[in-house]
């Protein structure tokens, strides 16, 4: 008798980065602005990923914020010192 046995185990890796974004730019505009000018941070984000070994898990609801179940990527934002942030890319 010939059993197959199957499993998927999935790992993810989690990077952050800071960057600065000029002073005018209101609060309620930053996401904008970081969507539009992605490739003031893109570079820096897949370098650190590079960087970084596979966890185990999806790392759904293990960083705050990430908690998006069924996307591949997920991205997000905060202000530094503001209790303000959000998602990318939505």
């Amino acid at each position: 008798m010939k059993v197959k046995i199957q499993q998927r185990s999935v790992y993810h890796k989690y990077a952050e980065v800071e960057i600065e974004i000029p002073d005018f730019i209101k609060t309620e505009n930053v996401q904008q602005y970081l969507m539009d000018n992605d490739d003031s941070f893109i570079d820096k984000i897949d370098e650190k990923l590079l960087k970084v070994e596979y966890e185990y898990g999806t790392g759904v609801n293990d960083y705050e914020g990430m908690n998006e179940f069924g996307v591949s990527c997920e991205s997000r934002f905060d202000i530094v010192g503001k209790q303000y942030g959000g998602h990318l890319y939505n």
